[in-house]
């Protein structure tokens, strides 16, 4: 479709007339003669008629023939490649070695129990062997003064682990603890139990009288637990197993729970004697 732009152009064309064609009205006007029209060309510049056209045409078809049968070989070559490795049979295919599946490589969760109990109960008896090295006690130590608080602390064989109650007369949470610990003295020969007045000790009438009942538990020297006025803790009137499960649980005893039966027998080497008396 033509433009608006087309039209007034055509329209001036079509309708436009020179002065001397005003003047020449009369002289008959002869017709221009039309071009002949031309003739299109095929791909190649051969013309459709004529033998040397119709030559190059037979000759562009062969070449174009020729390429289409080369692209076919290729591509049926391609396909043919592609089969023969997806269909190979499993006598050609490279052999390889079967590696185990994860499932195999991984032990049963039950083998793995069974080796970390057996590392446990070698580790437990490891460390009970070392324990039996230790001096046993298997009693509550009555210290009479300071001085004898700083002996009972200081001239200490190294991994011996000393729990120390500081109580003043009196005092019912003092009473109960002193009950407790000769429990636990009996129950933990290796564990050094002691007692000490408050008074003794050189402490503070205020101390007597705010900080009791108050455990400290030494090892190697050092203080590594401190805890005062413990009524707060368990009130006036408690058990061993209270201050037993307590010293467990800040790590200070070890856990019998956790013990095999052969470090128990380790640990008190005294209740066999008592079974063959009886």
């Amino acid at each position: 479709m033509a433009t608006l732009e087309d039209r007034i152009l055509g329209e001036k064309l079509d309708y436009y007339c020179s002065s001397s064609e005003d003047e020449d009205e009369s002289t008959p006007r002869v017709p221009e003669e039309k071009a002949p029209p031309e003739v299109k060309l095929r791909e190649g510049g051969s013309v459709n008629t004529g033998p040397k056209g119709v030559l190059r045409d037979w000759q562009r078809y062969k070449q174009l023939q020729s390429e289409k049968r080369e692209e076919q070989e290729r591509e049926r070559l391609a396909l043919i490649k592609k089969l023969s490795i997806t269909c190979r049979p499993s006598s050609e295919e490279p052999q390889v070695a079967e590696q185990p599946s994860p499932q195999q490589e991984a032990p049963p969760q039950e083998e793995e129990d069974d080796f970390l109990r057996e590392y446990m109960r070698k580790r437990m008896l490891e460390m009970m062997a070392q324990i039996s090295n230790r001096p046993t006690f298997g009693n509550l130590i009555q210290l009479e003064d300071g001085q004898a608080f700083l002996d009972a602390v200081d001239r200490e064989k190294t991994g011996v682990t000393i729990v120390v109650h500081i109580y003043a007369q009196g005092v019912a949470g003092c009473e109960a603890m002193n009950g407790c610990l000769r429990c636990l003295a009996e129950e933990y020969p290796q564990v050094k139990f002691c007692i000490v007045e408050a008074s003794a000790a050189g402490m503070s009438r205020h101390f007597e009288r705010k900080g009791v009942p108050a455990l400290l538990v030494y090892k190697n020297g050092s203080l590594i637990g401190n805890f005062v006025r413990l009524t707060d803790e368990f009130g006036d009137d408690f058990f061993a197993v209270d201050v037993e499960s307590f010293l467990v649980e800040h790590g200070f005893l070890p856990d019998h729970s956790l013990t095999p039966a052969a470090g128990k027998r380790a640990e008190s080497p005294g209740d066999d004697d008592d079974d063959d008396d009886t």
